[in-house]
């Protein structure tokens, strides 16, 4: 295969890192625009061999019909049980949504690649999975705040639960956190595909990912758009942080002081799936994007970049489905209700 991480021609070595994200711009004359000559992406590959890259395709394809498939249960049973049409589960349904949306933005790319043994993605198709994986990656973080607050109000102010969270309030709420992901996803992805690109083509991940897009660019003043973007970005998310703890903090007291036993463990069974999914998709995204560069690789960057955009949206629906006594009926019921209804129709056609 050609060697697709060569740099583009007219770069000198004078050009060194001096960012972590970004080199020092180039004289004029050796940028180039990457909208008129850039024309595809080479993305990283799993594996040389090809036992491997199969091996690859295979993992991935049973994670994603894994994900698609639990995702699409919470999503039907959702919609068609009208005991779980409560804020909690508009909410649930509204993950489910963006859990789909990331596995889907991710993973048929890398399949693809691993079966055919490519590594290329159009210019196009790079700037329409990093906005679609910031979209849904930032919905996701914003809804899952929102759920946390649906739990503080039903734990700690239960009589005003109908009043705070009416259908018109989480509808808002809702469209809220989705229209947050979306100018989030489009203010740094217009940024990151305006930059000029003069240190090759080669992405060091197996998707389009703004960090591994700058280290191919050479426009200061591009960097430092997207420091004040990341800055903004940064403390919403840390907005968010501090009012998920702040909440917990709350609601944790509030069931300790719950006399009998039976009403603690109700409360904190409908507290633990929102707060383990908030914990795998922070931790995995904040060790991924903050860990120290002296135990940085190529392996380990790949094995991170796959736990925390591959691994929540498949886990989060087995969290909620096993903890969740209410969905976990409801799950139970409409399966029964379909597989007695196919023994019918089997045994009526006969």
């Amino acid at each position: 295969m050609k060697d697709g991480v060569s740099l583009l021609r007219g770069v000198s070595p004078s050009c060194s890192v001096s960012f972590p994200f970004l080199n020092r711009p180039c004289p004029k004359e050796q940028q180039m625009s990457n909208s008129s000559s850039l024309t595809q992406f080479l993305l990283l590959a799993f594996a040389d061999r090809r036992e491997l890259q199969l091996l690859h395709f295979w993992l991935f394809l049973a994670i994603s019909l894994a994900a698609l498939l639990a995702n699409g249960l919470i999503l039907s049973t959702v919609a068609c049980d009208h005991h779980l049409h409560t804020p909690m589960g508009f909410f649930l349904l509204n993950l489910s949504l963006t859990d789909l949306g990331c596995i889907c933005t991710t993973v048929p790319k890398a399949m693809h690649n691993s079966l055919w043994g490519t590594t290329t993605i159009s210019y196009a198709g790079c700037a329409a999975q990093l906005f679609f994986f910031l979209f849904f990656i930032s919905a996701e973080y914003f809804l899952l705040t929102v759920m946390c607050y649906d739990r503080y109000v039903a734990i700690c102010k239960p009589l005003h639960y109908g009043t705070l969270l009416g259908s018109r309030a989480c509808a808002h709420m809702a469209a809220a956190a989705w229209t947050a992901g979306f100018l989030n996803a489009l203010l740094h992805t217009a940024n990151t595909f305006s930059l000029p690109l003069c240190q090759g083509n080669a992405v060091g991940q197996f998707f389009c990912e703004i960090p591994h897009i700058f280290k191919l660019s050479c426009s200061h003043s591009s960097y430092l758009r997207e420091i004040g973007l990341l800055s903004f970005t940064i403390s919403l998310g840390l907005g968010c942080f501090i009012f998920i703890v702040f909440s917990y903090v709350q609601i944790f007291r509030a069931v300790l002081r719950i006399p009998s036993e039976q009403g603690r463990h109700k409360a904190f069974s409908t507290c633990i799936p929102h707060l383990a999914v908030v914990s795998v998709v922070i931790s995995t995204g904040t060790f991924s994007n903050l860990k120290p560069p002296s135990i940085s690789s190529t392996s380990l960057d790949l094995a991170l970049s796959v736990l925390y955009s591959v691994v929540p949206p498949a886990l989060n629906p087995f969290i909620y489905s096993l903890r969740n006594q209410e969905l976990k009926d409801a799950l139970r019921k409409m399966l029964t209700g379909c597989f007695s209804g196919a023994i019918k129709c089997l045994f009526s056609g006969v």
